[in-house]
């Protein structure tokens, strides 16, 4: 196990990982035998824990990061990644091997992922001691839905420590997602798979102890539910050109709980994570790069269209 200082202002609970990234000619890829790719394979650390992190550590927060890590070449670029940003890490041995993903990414920016859930086993659970040592020296703890968090929760609950969720692509429906949607104070998600955004959004309010429930949806900016109003965030236009989707999220929750944290309203605390959102849409996969602080700021203070 590697940690650094566990004094922090965000603890970020799973999701470290690999990615290898392939440029593809188009999504969905039409069969053929090859693709030569002349953009390279490239792979990175870089997983929605880790790019939580990064955001949160960009912007001047204190982070620290706990999750499961393998003994291998791809647990090596994660412990790597977290040393060259000063993000503090927890890494607890994971036999079946460090989380890995390969993200084929469009010309568009849109991407698809292929998980490898071979690198989990059934039994994984978090010490309690570890977990209730690390929040109970951060101000906030976001809880990415990777496994074993789900084990986390009841702990962490008891705590009455602050939580954070991204519920990612969600349908509304699977119940993996539930208890995570449920035990958050902030709960973030995709509009991607909703047919109806509000609906899910209030019931997740609803039914859990969340006041704050935002739906990112692209281009088309994002649905924020606080204190039982519904409002629309505008999308903010990229800095540059659109080239990986990849990260948007994360980034988005990141810039978000930065907002929050420094006691900014739901609604200025949103338009940061549009901000940063578009940004990481001109950052290519390949890369680990997070909109700083100043930089946030001084867009945030720019007249709006």
């Amino acid at each position: 196990m590697t940690s650094q200082s566990v004094a922090a202002d965000v603890l970020v609970l799973g999701g470290a990982g690999v990615d290898t990234i392939i440029q593809v000619p188009a999504l969905p890829l039409p069969y053929a035998d090859s693709y030569m790719i002349d953009t390279g394979i490239r792979t990175r650390a870089g997983q929605t824990g880790d790019f939580v992190a990064l955001g949160l550590a960009a912007l001047g927060l204190g982070t620290h990061h706990l999750d499961l890590l393998g003994d291998d070449p791809e647990g090596d670029l994660v412990r790597a990644l977290h040393r060259e940003h000063g993000i503090g890490l927890t890494a607890l041995p994971q036999p079946a091997g460090t989380k890995r993903a390969v993200n084929l990414v469009g010309p568009d920016g849109r991407r698809l992922s292929l998980y490898d859930t071979s690198r989990a086993r059934p039994g994984d659970r978090f010490p309690p001691e570890t977990l209730r040592m690390l929040a109970g020296s951060s101000r906030h703890v976001h809880v990415t839905i990777t496994q074993p968090c789900a084990e986390a929760l009841t702990v962490l609950t008891a705590m009455g420590v602050p939580l954070s969720t991204d519920l990612h692509d969600w349908d509304g429906e699977n119940p993996y997602h539930e208890p995570f949607a449920h035990a958050a104070d902030v709960v973030f998600l995709s509009a991607a798979a909703l047919t109806d955004p509000e609906r899910t959004l209030r019931r997740i309010a609803e039914r859990g102890r969340a006041r704050t429930v935002v739906a990112t949806a692209g281009a088309e900016g994002a649905y924020l539910l606080a204190d039982g109003e519904l409002t629309r965030v505008p999308a903010v236009p990229p800095p540059a050109p659109v080239v990986d989707s990849n990260g948007a999220g994360d980034a988005f929750a990141a810039a978000f709980l930065y907002g929050r944290l420094n006691g900014e309203p739901p609604e200025s605390c949103a338009r940061y994570g549009a901000i940063a959102g578009a940004y990481a849409c001109t950052v290519p996969a390949s890369r680990t790069e997070s909109i700083g602080r100043d930089e946030l700021l001084k867009r945030a203070a720019e007249p709006r269209p």
